[in-house]
């Protein structure tokens, strides 16, 4: 363990307070935000003491919103979605909402659905491509290893796929300029109250944090922001 589970939102040293937050998008282009993947893109997980219950991309738009009141934001995510279900069901109707920023994230569950990792990076490849057509900015996350906690054992077996997954998802996203908000060694990954009952998904608390480590990673894509902050 490496803190007391018994922090607030008000009080997470891994939050942006929401003051910080808008200074960092402050001057943000960004008027349409659409989101499309899996569960991790739709922000499911289990409720956290003492933290707003709120996926992670609710938490930006809502943070984009602040300083841009217009904003627009859709969030087709689905739990259960490949790839391939992600091209074909939400990509289209993502394309017609006409976003300037699209979240991405997909791929944990070909792990399971289909075939070895020529497949996923190839249809990342077509998903990207198709997004970066688009001129909108791009971004992904790569999964985190939350695999060395002792509560997390029983999924141990998982760990090296999900690092060929990220390995895929890093290589495609530097063809298409994809941003990537890396999670894989973030120290969210050790906090004992991350994960969810079904030891698949994030709870809020880790939502917050995966939120404010977005914010950050759009603050340094403005062109203003050439030093990370």
């Amino acid at each position: 363990m490496t803190d007391s589970i018994s922090r607030t939102e008000a009080d997470d040293p891994m939050l942006v307070p929401a003051d910080a937050a808008r200074e960092l998008l402050d001057g943000a282009p960004w008027r349409r935000f659409a989101v499309i993947g899996d569960s991790v893109a739709l922000g499911i997980g289990d409720p956290s003491p003492g933290y707003l219950t709120s996926g992670w991309s609710d938490r930006v738009a809502a943070v984009l919103r602040s300083v841009n009141p217009g904003l627009a934001y859709r969030n087709t995510g689905r739990v259960g979605a490949t790839i391939g279900e992600v091209i074909a069901e939400q990509l289209g109707p993502a394309l017609d909402f006409r976003p300037d920023l699209i979240h991405v994230t997909c791929g944990g569950n070909d792990l399971f659905a289909r075939g070895g990792p020529e497949e996923i990076r190839r249809d990342l490849d077509t998903l990207f491509a198709a997004l970066s057509r688009s001129g909108a900015q791009i971004f992904t996350f790569t999964l985190a290893d939350v695999w060395d906690t002792e509560r997390m054992a029983p999924m141990r077996p998982l760990r090296d796929r999900m690092a060929e997954l990220n390995d895929i998802v890093r290589e495609t996203a530097a063809r298409y300029d994809v941003a990537v908000v890396e999670f894989w060694d973030h120290p969210l990954r050790l906090r004992p109250d991350l994960m969810s009952a079904d030891l698949i998904h994030f709870t809020s608390s880790g939502h917050a944090v995966v939120a404010a480590e977005t914010v950050r990673a759009l603050s340094r894509l403005l062109p203003s922001n050439t030093v990370a902050k």
